[in-house]
């Protein structure tokens, strides 16, 4: 191998080998394991540590606060998980929520297959193929239009000789499509009428109550409702950690506005969006692209997602979509209940137009893991460190008494629990100063309080910072003060 070889493919392993390292930390530290991991684990199941749901509790917190309580005209609920199946019909999930889904029979593995055709034109442009291209993604378009779209898909792949992207093998099944819905049964009598669904997403709870919402909490268009809540997804093809599970969590608000006034209440979303994860998540702003969708959505007339740099790829953590009034139509149309909006006049009425702006909890809960991840060097030892924003960080301050004796240990258990009134925080006696310093670096907390001889002369104690490491001396009197002013900024 050459050395200029040698250096792209050092590259190319870096991100991988990033990723392995968060993972590890992840179940190291507390923050994320495999879900049933005695039993062998649950492909693309996960559990939350001690340290990840304080983490994720916090994400949820400031999107909470950022939707309901900086806007006082949006709301929140919590809508079930089961809804009654007509829903899905009428939201247009049991029709079309399929992926089109290949095997390659040589490595087993499955996959999309959409996703493998876009792959195929992408690598054909980076070899500057442009030409090629083009006319392949014109056969692609058409085949996504055509009345049996499996088979269009099937013969594009097999015209073009696309090759397993893991085996490198030409040896595959026939396009199937797979309905991502996990069907479940409600009652006794298992048969056709029993089926239900664990729901896709939590939209539709909030449109199937636009008018009970709107009437018990006096709402006026525009206006937003607001939810956190589980979804389930039969995900065929899984990977890249908590990126893509079957179980997760989204934050969904739905903001209903005036016909023709969708367009400037997207924009308006879409900035304020980017903006949150900056100011509010401290996302490095680099790290964060938008991407326009071209082909859209049966329902929408605009879409934008927010994509993240994961050290796997660039990927969606978040989706602004104009979603028309297709859902509140529907819903009229199947449940046979008026969804009309009557304005004050008493005169006008019409459907609400939506915008909608969906984050995945989990793969922000991921993008704030790797965006907070840093390695450096001191005093010629490597660190560790997660540099979460503090508001994020599942443990604000360490509490730790510089030896176990002398009568440092009392007033620093005593400074613990007055700051654990108020704080997450962690008391550690175990091990150097230094080590100590490290374990905390390690899970993001931002500072450290460190009871030392001085304290027992002038009752002032070493607050430490975690990404400078510089030390101020305070009153530790002035703890509870000194973390709440620097949590808020």
């Amino acid at each position: 191998m050459s050395e200029s070889e040698s250096v792209v493919k050092a590259e190319s392993e870096a991100p991988r080998k990033v990723m392995e390292k968060i993972v590890s930390l992840c179940k190291r530290r507390g923050f994320v394991f495999q879900s049933s991991e005695i039993y062998g684990g649950l492909g693309a199941c996960y559990d939350y540590g001690p340290l990840g749901v304080e983490l994720k509790r916090h994400i949820k917190d400031a999107w909470w606060d950022a939707m309901t309580k900086a806007h006082d005209h949006i709301v929140g609920i919590d809508a079930a998980i089961m809804m009654h199946p007509r829903t899905w019909e009428a939201s247009g999930h049991v029709e079309s929520f399929n992926d089109p889904m290949i095997d390659d029979k040589t490595s087993k593995k499955r996959y999309r297959a959409d996703h493998l055709i876009e792959g195929y034109i992408a690598s054909l442009e980076k070899k500057g193929k442009h030409e090629d291209a083009e006319r392949v993604r014109a056969e692609y378009l058409a085949a996504q239009h055509a009345a049996n779209m499996p088979r269009a898909l099937y013969e594009l792949i097999l015209k073009e000789q696309i090759k397993s992207p893991d085996s490198g093998a030409f040896n595959w099944t026939e396009v199937r499509q797979f309905n991502l819905m996990f069907k479940t049964e409600l009652g006794a009598v298992s048969d056709e009428t029993a089926i239900i669904y664990l729901r896709p997403e939590t939209a539709q709870g909030i449109f199937v109550n636009f008018h009970t919402v709107r009437e018990s909490a006096r709402m006026k268009i525009p206006f937003g409702i607001a939810q956190i809540g589980k979804a389930f997804r039969n995900e065929i093809v899984k990977g890249n950690f908590t990126f893509r599970m079957i179980e997760f969590e989204q934050m969904e608000m739905q903001y209903f506005v005036r016909p023709g006034e969708q367009m400037a209440a997207f924009e308006m979303w879409q900035e304020e969006r980017m903006k949150w994860y900056v100011d509010c998540l401290g996302f490095k702003k680099e790290n964060l692209v938008w991407y326009k969708h071209d082909k859209l959505a049966h329902y929408a007339d605009a879409a934008y997602d927010i994509k993240y740099k994961f050290p796997f790829g660039t990927e969606e953590i978040e989706g602004i979509h104009s979603r028309t009034d297709f859902d509140l139509r529907r819903h009229q149309e199947y449940s046979g209940k008026n969804m009309e909006y009557v304005e004050s006049d008493g005169k006008t009425r019409y459907i609400p137009y939506v915008v909608e702006t969906s984050a995945g909890c989990d793969r922000v809960f991921l993008a704030a893991l790797c965006d907070a991840y840093d390695e450096d060097v001191l005093e010629d030892e490597a660190r560790t460190v997660l540099r979460f924003h503090p508001r994020l960080a599942p443990i604000k301050a360490g509490v730790l008494p510089l030896v176990k004796k002398d009568g440092l240990p009392e007033v620093a258990e005593k400074l613990f629990k007055d700051l654990q009134k108020h704080f997450k925080v962690q008391y550690d006696d175990s091990g150097s100063i230094g080590r100590r310093y490290r374990r905390q670096d390690e899970v993001g907390t931002p500072y450290c309080f460190t009871i030392d001889h001085e304290t027992l002369q002038n009752d002032t104690v070493t607050v430490r910072e975690r990404d400078s490491t510089a030390q101020v001396r305070i009153h530790i009197s002035q703890a509870k003060a000194y973390l709440t002013d620097k949590l808020s900024t």
